[in-house]
């Protein structure tokens, strides 16, 4: 995926994530891509874990990828702000 790609899901999944884990709150556009993006990394080590293919499209399994990857990433911040 190119670089624009990788914004665009980053934005999308970590502004998804965000409403899923109860984060009303807005956060800026540079947050988003930011948490959708790393999310995505972790998202795809967990899924290539459990055993599923790798993403190298721009797709619906690679947006659900990454929101997951993204709720994780922010299950794990705000157990270590606590």
């Amino acid at each position: 995926m190119g670089v624009i790609a990788w914004l665009v899901l980053g934005a999308f999944s970590g502004w998804i994530a965000n409403r899923l884990m109860g984060k009303n709150i807005s956060t800026g556009l540079l947050d988003n891509i930011i948490i959708g993006i790393i999310g995505a990394f972790i998202g795809g080590f967990v899924f290539n874990f459990l055993g599923s293919e790798t993403i190298i499209a721009f797709n619906l399994h690679s947006i659900f990828v990454s929101v997951i990857g993204a709720c994780i990433l922010l299950w794990i911040i705000n157990k270590i702000r606590r």
